[in-house]
C-alpha cells in the first residue's frame, strides 16, 4: 500500500509536470528565437541610420570600410546591397526577398539554413533604395535552448521524486500503524492474548487501534472466565467421583474392571481441568506420535469390545506417524471415535483403526460394521442423532482443522459408517 501511494502520487505529478513543462518548453524555444531576431533586426537599423550618410554619398568603399565582412558581434552575417546591386559584407542573393525590400517592405524570410531580415534604406529619388539584410543561422536561433530544457527537465524529475518522497513519508504514516495492527492481529489469532498495539496515525487508525486493544482485552477476559467456570465445574466432579471410588473399594466383590473404569474416569476429569487451565498458546507446535497414542486407546477400547463380542483390530504398520496435537487431544480424538462406535452400533458390530503416511499428511481412519450414518451433517456440532450430546465428533473435527487437516464421514466397504480423519503436514 505504501508504494502504490508513492507511486499514484508520482505519477499524478508526472503528469502536472508535463502539462505545464511541454508548453513552457515551447515558449523556451520561441523567446530564445525571439531574443536573437529582436536583436538582429535592431542591428540593421542602427547600421541602416549609420551608413545613410555614405550611401548617399555613393561611396560603397566608405560603406565597406564600415562593414567589413559583415560578421556581427551576435553571430549574424550582415549584408549591405546598394542600390546598383553591389553587394557589401556578407554575400547575399539577390532573390525574391531582395525584390519586396527594394519595394520598400521590411520583413522577415524564413530560409533553410535560418532566417534572414530585410530592411530598406529609401535614397534620393535619384539613387533609389538600398537594403540592409542580416541573416542569423538555425543554431543561433536555438542556441542555449537545449541546456534550458535540460535544466526544465531536470526540475521536472526533481519535483516528481520529491512528490514521491513527501507520498511515501505520508504514506508510512499510515501504513505503517495499520502493518502493526495487521501484525498485532495475527498474534492474537495464533492466541497471544498479551498483544496491544501503540494506537498511532490518523484519527481513524488510532481509533481502530484503541478498539483493537478493548476487543483484546475483552475476548482475554472472556476465556479466562470461561476457564475459571470450566475448571470449577470439572473440579467438583471430583467429590461423587471421590465418594464413588470410596464405594467401590468398599465393595467385597468389586472387579478390576470397574476399578480401572473409575481411573479413567478420574484421568479425563483430570484433563479437562488441566485443558481449563492451559493457557491458549500452549500446545502451539506440539508433536505426537498418533501411532503410540491409537494402540494405547484401542488397548483400553478393545476390553470392554471384547465383553460386547465386537471383532476389532488396530492397523498401525510403519510409523512413526508424528501430528502437531498434544498427547492429550490425540487421545480425545481417537476415544471420541471408538466412543461412538461402542455407543452407537449394534452389539457385536465390529471396527477397524487404521494409521497411515500419505504426501507428509497422516490419515486415521475407523471402520465399523454397524448400520452406517443416516445423517452426514453430524459434524455439526451439539447436532446428533441418537440424543447425546453431539459433541464427539465435532471435538475430532477441530482437532484436525487446527493442523489443516480435515474430517470426513461416509460408508465404509462393510456397508457401515466410516470415519476419516487427516492431519495436516508436520
Amino acid at each position: 500500500m505504501r508504494r502504490s501511494l508513492a507511486v499514484v502520487s508520482a505519477a499524478v505529478t508526472a503528469m502536472v509536470v508535463l502539462a505545464f513543462l511541454i508548453p513552457l518548453a515551447g515558449m523556451v524555444k520561441t523567446l530564445a528565437r525571439d531574443r536573437v531576431l529582436v536583436a538582429a533586426e535592431r542591428d540593421a537599423q542602427i547600421f541602416a541610420q549609420t551608413l545613410s550618410p555614405y550611401m548617399v554619398d555613393g561611396d560603397a568603399d566608405d560603406v565597406a570600410s564600415v562593414v567589413g565582412t559583415g560578421e556581427l558581434s551576435g553571430g549574424g552575417m550582415l549584408s549591405i546591397i546598394l542600390p546598383d546591386g553591389t553587394v557589401v559584407g556578407a554575400p547575399a542573393p539577390l532573390d525574391d526577398g531582395y525584390r519586396r525590400a527594394i519595394e520598400g517592405e521590411a520583413f522577415r524570410q524564413p530560409l533553410d539554413g535560418g532566417e534572414a531580415i530585410w530592411v530598406p534604406i529609401a535614397l534620393s529619388e535619384k539613387q533609389g533604395t538600398a537594403v540592409i539584410r542580416v541573416f542569423v543561422a538555425k543554431d543561433l536561433l536555438t542556441r542555449n535552448v537545449g541546456s534550458s530544457w535540460l535544466i526544465l527537465g531536470s526540475l521536472g524529475i526533481a519535483l516528481v521524486g520529491l512528490s514521491a518522497l513527501v507520498a511515501d513519508r505520508l504514506a508510512r504514516s499510515v501504513v505503517h500503524p495499520v502493518q502493526e495492527l495487521s501484525n498485532a492481529a495475527h498474534q492474537l489469532g495464533e492466541g497471544d492474548l498479551s498483544v496491544r498495539v501503540d494506537p498511532d496515525g490518523p484519527p481513524e487508525i488510532v481509533e481502530v487501534g484503541e478498539a483493537f486493544n478493548r476487543l483484546a482485552g475483552r475476548v482475554g477476559d472472556l476465556l479466562e472466565e470461561e476457564r475459571r467456570n470450566a475448571a470449577d465445574l470439572s473440579h467438583r466432579l471430583r467429590t461423587p467421583l471421590t465418594a464413588l471410588r470410596l464405594e467401590i473399594e468398599s465393595m467385597p466383590d468389586r472387579t478390576e474392571r470397574l476399578a480401572d473404569g473409575l481411573d479413567e474416569l478420574e484421568r479425563t476429569v483430570d484433563y479437562v481441568i488441566r485443558q481449563a487451565r492451559r493457557p491458549v498458546r500452549e500446545g502451539i507446535g506440539a508433536l505426537t506420535d498418533l501411532g503410540d497414542v491409537v494402540e494405547e486407546r484401542v488397548a483400553f477400547w478393545g476390553a470392554l469390545a471384547d465383553d460386547q463380542g465386537r471383532d476389532w483390530s488396530a492397523d498401525v504398520q510403519g510409523g512413526p506417524y508424528m501430528v502437531r496435537v498434544t498427547r492429550e487431544d490425540a487421545a480425545a480424538v481417537v476415544d471420541a471415535l471408538l466412543g461412538n462406535v461402542i455407543a452407537h452400533t449394534p452389539e457385536k458390530a465390529g471396527f477397524r483403526v487404521r494409521v497411515r503416511a500419505n504426501d507428509g499428511n497422516v490419515s486415521l481412519v475407523v471402520d465399523d460394521s454397524g448400520v452406517g450414518f443416516t445423517d452426514m451433517g453430524l459434524v455439526r456440532r451439539g447436532h446428533s442423532g441418537t440424543g447425546s450430546t453431539g459433541l464427539g465428533l465435532d471435538i475430532v473435527r477441530r482437532t484436525a482443522e487446527s493442523t489443516g487437516g480435515t474430517l470426513t464421514i461416509g460408508e465404509g466397504p462393510d456397508g457401515g459408517g466410516r470415519v476419516e480423519v487427516v492431519f495436516g503436514r508436520t
